[in-house]
């Protein structure tokens, strides 16, 4: 039988996952927006890589091959969940190791290439440790302090991998910078190795590590190339339709944006009218969503549009936040401190008053303090523009930013794996977390473009007006109540 952790075991063993998929993540996403930004590139195209950051929401298309494959040699011995884990550990690695070998951006394809695949592993890494975690704790109760350990180990992994790079790219420079958060996120994985097999009968440790690894190397580089060639097709399309950084896509985006409601919609009567447990019949990768769809019927229409805007702030604060602080006129050790000590500390305490509230509270309430928390961690960056630039200032904004963003992830991770079945853990969380963020990253791929008509001022205002909208579902959302099997 598989390794049931105790409860402490259990917090600890979230705790490092959530380091291990927080600590890449600020390096595809601010950081790289911020490297981009020193080096003076259009804050259009600074923009247009936010949208790197898509590629996690469509997590859900390889989802259920996690939840029905196992990684050989990794997996023999650890089990399938710990087994997707380690291999994401080591495409995160090389993934790192890669970008800083392009820390110039002399070349924007390439760094977007290398960018992409560590989004990829990060993504998959997700995936892996939010299955095995709703199967291990699958209620409420249980669920708000594995969440909040989570989240503590992603956050602070996150904002410490942010402000220790942009600390070493101050002494030294980029290169370095990813090579030592690259050995960072390296660390977790002999943590995990050294563990125990899941069942008395595993093969040998040192057998499963050494098939795990070649694996792992052959999967990075098949993947490599099939994103290079997907996207040298891309780029020849886009400059075939002479769309470039003067182009306004935003009308664009937002359209593109539609088309997965209204695709659904379309599906939607066909799918309610489903006998009971005819997914069972479905190819593996439709039955996890099939069987959502046909729980909450038309209910999950608000549904998706109520988690699409919970988190549309944070998401467009998170663009555009760093390039502000550089044109705000505040200096790289300004900006780590800002993403460090502050950050990390209002940060968790965010995630634990979030946790708080999703056990001891109606969600309903919970939610809507989340809501006006992220508002105001927006909000505060209107506030830092016009003031003048000092350090308490950034300080300040930060730690507001931070808090807000920690209540409201702790409340909605929450919330979200409350909507799953058990049948379908992995792939139906990675399908409701993917889609949660897919038009508010969307829409911040343009948020250059946004940013040059509006104003700081206007964007960040924007934003946190849209995490606000949010609470106008509730009234819809909370009362579903999905069918039984």
């Amino acid at each position: 039988m598989p390794v049931v952790p105790g409860p402490s075991r259990l917090l600890r063993l979230y705790l490092l996952l959530g380091f291990s998929a927080g600590l890449p993540f600020y390096m595809f996403n601010a950081v790289l927006l911020l490297r981009l930004a020193r080096h003076n590139i259009d804050i259009v195209v600074v923009g247009f890589f936010a949208w790197i950051a898509l590629l996690p929401t469509f997590k859900f298309t390889w989802a259920p091959l996690l939840d029905n494959y196992s990684v050989p040699g990794f997996s023999r011995f650890w089990g399938r969940r710990q087994g997707w884990v380690m291999i994401s550990q080591l495409g995160i690695f090389l993934a790192l190791v890669a970008m800083a070998g392009t820390a110039d951006d002399q070349s924007l394809p390439l760094t977007a290439l290398f960018a992409l695949l560590l989004a990829f592993w990060t993504a998959t890494l997700e995936v892996a440790a939010d299955g095995w975690r709703i199967e291990l704790a699958p209620s409420q109760v249980e669920q708000a302090p594995v969440v909040a350990a989570n989240l503590w180990g992603y956050r602070s992994a996150m904002i410490a991998a942010g402000s220790g790079a942009t600390l070493v790219a101050a002494r030294a420079d980029w290169t370095t910078a990813y090579l030592v958060i690259a050995g960072a996120a390296f660390v977790p994985f002999p943590l995990l190795a050294a563990m125990r097999p899941e069942r008395s009968h595993a093969i040998g440790r040192t057998s499963a590590l050494v098939k795990g690894v070649l694996v792992s190397l052959a999967a990075f580089a098949l993947i490599g190339l099939a994103a290079a060639l997907v996207g040298a097709a891309l780029l020849s399309a886009v400059r075939g339709a002479g769309l470039s950084a003067e182009t306004n896509v935003t009308p664009i985006v937002l359209g593109i944006a539609l088309l997965p409601f209204m695709a659904l919609a379309a599906a939607l009567p066909r799918i309610k009218r489903l006998p009971v447990d005819t997914w069972a019949n479905l190819p593996r990768v439709l039955a996890p969503h099939v069987e959502l769809f046909w729980r909450f019927g038309h209910g999950v229409l608000p549904l998706l549009a109520f988690v699409s805007f919970y988190r549309m702030g944070d998401v467009l604060t998170l663009t555009l936040s760093h390039p502000l602080w550089n044109a705000a006129g505040y200096s790289l050790d300004q900006i780590s401190m800002a993403d460090g000590l502050v950050a990390v500390g209002c940060s968790l305490v965010g995630v634990g008053l979030g946790g708080l509230c999703a056990a001891r509270l109606s969600m309903t309430l919970a939610l809507i303090i989340g809501a006006i928390a992220s508002a105001i961690g927006n909000w505060v960056f209107v506030w830092l523009w016009f003031a003048e630039p000092s350090a308490l200032v950034l300080y300040v904004a930060a730690g507001v930013d931070q808090f807000g963003h920690g209540v409201a992830g702790a409340v909605f991770v929450v919330y979200l794996s409350m909507l799953v079945s058990p049948h379908f853990p992995g792939a139906q969380f990675a399908f409701l977390s993917g889609f949660a963020f897919l038009l508010p990253r969307l829409v911040g791929g343009v948020s250059g473009a946004i940013q040059k008509a509006i104003g700081y001022d206007g964007f960040f205002l924007m934003a946190g007006t849209l995490s606000l909208a949010a609470i106008l579902f509730l009234p819809i959302v909370m009362k579903l109540r999905p069918r039984t099997r």
